[in-house]
């Protein structure tokens, strides 16, 4: 059929977080050799995971499973003080590939409990961010999952309390927190800056615009990515008939694609590109070789390597890698 097509989100993919974590593995196997070990997945993708697996890099989901000595990376979700302490007595030697948007929220978490607030964090109990930022002042900080969450929470001094948040959510369902929150403690504060990252953001805004004209809406991206879960959830709450997450292509269903003109494609900010490529050509398999690219926004920031790993790099004459590419928030809007 000559008029089925398929509206390809952009911004879509690595974040510049992801990219600078990813690298820090590969270049860390590439510096040191097989093996390095990476406490918890690198990033949530399992295409990403199993590729550096491959390479000699060893996941583990805790320090002490680190032989004595011996050198890891921590995920780009970040870890806690106690996680870096284990890492300490262990003797190991570190590379801490934390997302510098999630140091932000880690750094602003010691802030305010230094000066005795008490800190709600909206996210998603269990996540590694989560148990990450809730480590820096676990006296302090409570865990709020949803807006349905908000009439349990209890507070020392309503007006004393402040909001921060774990960077991978719905905008839109943290903002409905947000105001609940307010309901209930009118003195509640808002963290200095956006902790929702702003790659997180700009890929929500990409599928708001395409969801409305899709019929099926395809998010690229693991299940225990937070971010391209949440993406699933904002094709269907904007318009979208059908929504779904996969893997990798072949886990599409020919009879998602019955009676549907136009699919959307996305994914998440951990997915590298090559999937969503191999998703297009099965789409177009299908019969949805028509591909539009619908950009809301320009994403060109990088972050440099961790310090850890620059250190090295410079002491043996090779010069710190840039990554491939990184993000920025823009303004710039192209129409659908």
């Amino acid at each position: 059929m000559t008029n089925r097509r398929v509206l390809l989100a952009a911004p879509r993919g690595y974040c510049a977080g992801v990219d600078r974590a990813v690298i820090a593995v590969e270049k860390a196997l590439e510096h040191y050799g097989a093996p390095v070990y990476v406490r918890k997945e690198i990033v949530h993708n399992k295409y990403v995971v199993e590729t550096l697996a491959a390479r000699g890099a060893v996941f583990v989901d805790e320090t002490d499973e680190v032989p004595q000595g011996a050198r890891v990376v921590f995920s780009a979700h970040g870890v806690s003080p106690a996680v870096h302490a284990a890492a300490a007595a262990r003797s190991l030697q570190t590379i801490d590939a934390t997302c510098p948007l999630v140091t932000k929220v880690h750094k602003e978490a010691v802030r305010f409990a230094s000066d005795d607030y008490d800190i709600l964090l909206i996210g998603h109990t269990g996540h590694e961010e989560v148990e990450g930022t809730q480590g820096e002042a676990p006296e302090h900080i409570q865990v709020v999952n949803s807006p349905d969450d908000v009439d349990d929470v209890v507070v020392r001094d309503p007006a004393k309390v402040v909001w921060i948040s774990q960077t991978t959510l719905s905008v839109d369902e943290t903002m409905e927190t947000v105001r609940r929150l307010r309901e209930r403690f009118p003195s509640l504060q808002d963290p200095p800056s956006d902790d929702i990252c702003y790659a997180t953001q700009n890929r929500q805004v990409a599928v708001k615009k395409i969801a409305p004209h899709c019929d099926v809406v395809v998010t690229v991206g693991s299940a225990n990515s937070s971010n391209s879960v949440r993406l699933v959830e904002v094709a269907l709450e904007n318009g979208a008939r059908a929504s779904y997450r996969i893997d990798q292509a072949s886990e599409m269903d020919p009879e998602w694609f019955v009676g549907a003109t136009t699919v959307g494609v996305t994914s998440g900010a951990s997915v590298p590109e090559i999937l969503v490529r191999d998703v297009l050509d099965r789409l177009a398999s299908f019969g949805f070789a028509d591909v539009e690219e619908v950009r809301t926004a320009t994403e060109d920031l990088m972050f440099s390597l961790p310090r850890e790993l620059r250190a090295d790099l410079k002491a043996s004459g090779n010069a710190p890698a840039r990554p491939r590419r990184g993000t920025r928030r823009s303004l710039d809007v192209t129409p659908a």
